[in-house]
C-alpha cells in the first residue's frame, strides 16, 4: 500500500486536494481511486505536483478532476499550488503546466497571483468543432438554440449569457452543453450575468465535477469574452 501525503485547500471556494510529488515520486492513483478519493475527501481538482519540465521552472503539475478525468488547467488550482510552492521560498516563479508555461507569484500569506497564458480562440486547439471562427456561436441544445462564446484558457470554455444567474438552468442545462457532440473533449459551461459594464456574476458548470463555487479558468473565460465582445 502506498501512503500519499496530501493537503486540501480552497480557492475562492474551489475545493483543491494538493499532492506535492517531487520527492516521493508515487504513482499517481488511476481514475477509480480517484472516484473513490473524491468520494471520501470532497474535492473539485487535485493538483499533482512533479519535477520541472523546462529550464527555470521550479515545478511541473496535473489536474485532475473529480470524476477521474485529466484536465489541462484549473486557476483557482494553479493559486493554491502556488502558495504551497511559494510560502517558504521565492516569491516569483515558474510552472510548468498541462496547457504550457504559467507565471505565479506569493503576494502574501493568504493570497496569489498566476498568469494562466493567452486565451486561444482558434476552434481547432479549443477544441470546438466548426466550420469558421466566430465571436459567437449557435448551439442546438435539447430543442432550443444557444449563443455561446466558445475559448480556452488552457481548457475549454463555453460561456452563455444569462438574465438572471440564480435562475440560470445550470443543473439541466450545464451537463447537456458539458457534453455537447461539438466539444470533442467536453467543455466548462460558465453562465454569465452582466450587471454592469464592469461586473459580471458568474455561475459555473465544471466539466468533470458539476456546479463548483468558483472557477479560475471559468471567470477568466467569462470575463476576456465580454471584452472581446
Amino acid at each position: 500500500m502506498t501512503t500519499i501525503h496530501y493537503r486540501k485547500m480552497h480557492g475562492t471556494g474551489n475545493r483543491i486536494l494538493v499532492v506535492d510529488n517531487r520527492e516521493h515520486k508515487s504513482d499517481k492513483p488511476d481514475a477509480d481511486a480517484l472516484r473513490r478519493i473524491a468520494d471520501e475527501l470532497v474535492y473539485d481538482q487535485l493538483m499533482w505536483i512533479e519535477a520541472p519540465r523546462s529550464e527555470n521552472a521550479l515545478a511541473a503539475y496535473r489536474v485532475y478532476n473529480a470524476d477521474g478525468s485529466e484536465a489541462q488547467q484549473c486557476g483557482n488550482g494553479l493559486r493554491c499550488v502556488a502558495w504551497v510552492l511559494g510560502r517558504h521560498g521565492d516569491a516569483d516563479f515558474k510552472l510548468d503546466s498541462p496547457a504550457g508555461p504559467v507565471f505565479a507569484r506569493v503576494i502574501d500569506e493568504f493570497r496569489t497571483a498566476v498568469s494562466m497564458g493567452r486565451p486561444i480562440f482558434d476552434p481547432v486547439r479549443i477544441p470546438f468543432i466548426t466550420s469558421e471562427e466566430r465571436m459567437r456561436y449557435t448551439l442546438d441544445v435539447d430543442g432550443k438554440h444557444i449563443e455561446a462564446a466558445v475559448l480556452s484558457m488552457g481548457n475549454p470554455h463555453c460561456v452563455v449569457d444569462v438574465d438572471d444567474v440564480t435562475r440560470a438552468p445550470v443543473d439541466s442545462l450545464g451537463p447537456l452543453i458539458e457534453r455537447h457532440e461539438r466539444f470533442p473533449d467536453r467543455v466548462n459551461v460558465g453562465f454569465r450575468q452582466i450587471s454592469e459594464p464592469n461586473e459580471i456574476r458568474l455561475r459555473v458548470f465544471e466539466r468533470g465535477v458539476g456546479e463548483t463555487l468558483a472557477c479560475g479558468t471559468g471567470a477568466a473565460a467569462a470575463v476576456v469574452s465580454g471584452i472581446r465582445e
